[in-house]
Parts: C-alpha cells; structure tokens; sequence
C-alpha cells in the first residue's frame, strides 16, 4: 500500500520523536516500504553542523543507522534553506513532493491556543500534501 515513507527529522530535537519514530519505521516495516528522513537547516552554522554539507553527513548518518538498526531500506534528503524558520512547510512539501512520499508520519504537539491562529508544520502538511499524513502525538 504505501511503498516511500516520508519522516521529517530536525535532528537537535531527536529525543522528542521516539514515538513518531517508532510509528514510521513500524509502518514502513509492516509495507516493506523504504523510509526517508528529511531534514531542513539553515545556511548558518548552528549547534548541530557548521556547515550545510556536515549537516547533510549528520542526517545521512542518522538515516543510515535507523536503517541498519531496523532492518530496512532508509535513505535521507537535507534540505537547505535560508531562513528555515519561515521556509519549512514549504520546503517539506516540495520534499516529500520531489521523493514520491506516499506516507508522511511527523511528530506534532497537543493543540494550544496559539495553533488556531498559526498552523503547526504537520497540520500545514497535511493540508497541502497529496501523500498521507500521520500525525503522532
């Protein structure tokens, strides 16, 4: 049924995602579907990569050992932006858009006053994407 699922990733918050995680690379097992971590980052050296190419060799990393951990074909997509605060919606949709995700499993928040006014990331996606969405909170 689904045969690319898409996982966006921001690599400093890893260990809020345990459960999203687990959800995608359960999925992609049960489908026998490959799963791609997509990652978006700035052009400025931040915390996690001095440059865009350390960032890009951190998510591959990253990407590789989930696939080895767990037995399936993983790939990964940095996306490089100037100004990821405004520019990630746009940039995980033209990812998952570019990769053929059939399936897109993010992490989101429980809902705040502040949501219904600014859509979160994954409620962005799941308006605008054709693939399917899988929020996990």
């Amino acid at each position: 049924m689904y045969r690319k699922v898409i996982f966006p990733v921001d690599l400093t918050h890893i260990d809020q995602l345990t459960r999203a995680l687990q959800t995608a690379i359960d999925l992609a097992l049960h489908y026998k579907a490959e799963i791609c971590f997509v990652g978006v980052s700035g052009t400025a050296p931040s915390a996690l990569a001095r440059t865009p190419q350390e960032y890009e060799s951190k998510l591959a990393g990253f990407a590789d050992e989930q696939g080895k951990a767990h037995g399936l074909k993983s790939s990964a997509k940095a996306c490089i932006s100037h100004d990821p605060s405004i520019d990630t919606d746009k940039t995980l949709l033209a990812a998952i858009a570019e990769l053929g995700g059939d399936l897109v499993v993010m992490q989101t928040h429980t809902p705040q006053a502040l949501d219904y006014i600014w859509a979160g990331h994954g409620d962005t996606i799941a308006v605008h994407s054709k693939a399917s969405v899988f929020l996990v909170r």
